[in-house]
């Protein structure tokens, strides 16, 4: 995995979402069709937090997130996610 040179600034956190399920539990394939985006990533940076809440994610930490949460970026071809740790919904 290459350096991110992002910084998120304040309450804010980059994640990298991870590769959604290419098979059921039960071992049934879903066509590319079906699939859903994943709820579920990486993070890789956090911001420094804010004066009355210090953050609580950590770097290398997979965690837990709403469908809609964050704002896609795309760098150098990779997807991230650049969200508000309120938005992140579990450590797992």
């Amino acid at each position: 995995m290459s350096k991110i040179n992002i910084k998120p600034l304040a309450d804010r956190v980059l994640v990298e979402p991870l590769p959604a399920e290419t098979t059921t539990a039960s071992g049934l394939i879903i066509p590319d069709s079906a699939k859903e985006k994943q709820q579920k990533g990486t993070v890789l940076a956090v911001g420094n937090g804010t004066k009355d809440e210090p953050m609580t994610v950590k770097v290398g930490d997979t965690v837990l997130y709403g469908k809609y949460a964050g704002t896609e970026i795309d760098v150098e071809g990779t997807e991230y996610l650049i969200m508000r740790e309120s938005d992140i919904l579990a450590i797992v």
